[in-house]
């Protein structure tokens, strides 16, 4: 064991004329861990890791990788750390196979046997001999996945990895890196949806408009959030309105939907939202739908972050 970091960030800003797009932020990632960066798009999470793989420098701040830093190792930053930032690119003339090899070339070779290890971690076997002009978004995601681990690395660094993708595709991706770090593989992600990395993150860092918002663990998330609403439609509103009053620890208001169909907004602890219906189905009062709004998580986030404006300059 080590208690090097395996990524050391601190008090790092980056400005691009009048937008300062990376705000005096610091991040930890231990090793072994997988750390998740959200925010929404704007955020400035792409800044920070375009910064970490050295393609921008920072204005202030140190960012240090297993202990070393730009200043002092160059390149060598890099050593033992391989994934992409926003979408990777590929020959599309050419199979995932032949991408693969040819980036192996230019890295300086692979141990025999590996190509087709990190084929077989991103289920693209079967695929793998085919054009990549021909596969899916989702499928040149877990190439880009497979040729970042040829290089066999300590950190993998995966901007919004699970973006644009359907939920099938998302939830492939959230297996993947699941699988990925069941090996000891340290993973920094960036995400702008809290439910791609509730399940696997360990740490998360919350930024808004390129300031930290929350450092943390998941757990601390959970314990901080809201409580869980629903969206509910009865056969008697008036009714359901007034059985409420019996249950102080549940709020339930009027809530119409955009074309003008009534419904209630119920919000309150699980417990006491449960004993609330049952109260009304035993009043006959009939219920037509119950349906979850947002996860308490996903309230927090977007309390945390309350910016949906998308700011190019700090994407």
């Amino acid at each position: 064991m080590t208690d090097v970091l395996a990524v050391d960030a601190v008090g790092v800003t980056k400005t691009f004329g009048a937008v300062r797009a990376v705000d005096d932020i610091s991040v930890r990632v231990k090793a072994g861990e997988v750390y998740g960066v959200l925010g929404p798009n704007g955020a400035g999470k792409t800044t920070f890791l375009r910064m970490l793989f050295g393609l921008i420098r920072p204005d202030s701040g140190t960012i240090e990788v297993f202990g070393r830093t730009w200043d002092e190792a160059g390149v060598g930053v890099l050593d033992g750390v391989a994934g992409f930032i926003e979408s990777p690119k590929f020959y599309p003339y050419l199979t995932g196979r032949q991408n693969l090899e040819g980036l192996a070339l230019l890295d300086g070779g692979v141990r025999p046997g590996l190509l087709d290890e990190v084929l077989d971690l991103v289920e693209m076997t079967e695929r793998a001999d085919q054009k990549v002009g021909g596969y899916s978004y989702g499928m040149r995601q877990r190439l880009g996945v497979a040729a970042s681990l040829l290089r066999e690395p300590r950190l993998l660094v995966l901007d919004e990895p699970a973006n644009g993708l359907d939920p099938a595709g998302i939830r492939d991706m959230r297996a993947l890196v699941k699988r990925l770090a069941a090996s000891g593989l340290t993973v920094l992600l960036s995400s702008h949806h809290m439910d791609e990395v509730e399940e696997i993150c360990d740490n998360v860092t919350i930024m808004r408009r390129g300031s930290v918002a929350f450092h943390g663990s998941i757990a601390d998330l959970r314990a901080m959030a809201p409580d869980p609403g629903h969206r509910m439609v009865t056969s008697d509103d008036d009714r359901a309105v007034a059985l409420a009053a019996r249950h102080p620890a549940v709020s339930v208001v009027r809530d119409p939907d955009p074309d003008g169909r009534p419904a209630l907004a119920v919000t309150g602890p699980q417990r006491q939202v449960s004993g609330y219906v049952a109260s009304i189905v035993q009043a006959d009062v009939e219920l037509l739908e119950l349906t979850p709004t947002q996860t308490p998580l996903e309230a927090l986030f977007f309390m945390l972050t309350d910016d949906e404006t998308e700011m190019e300059g700090a994407r």
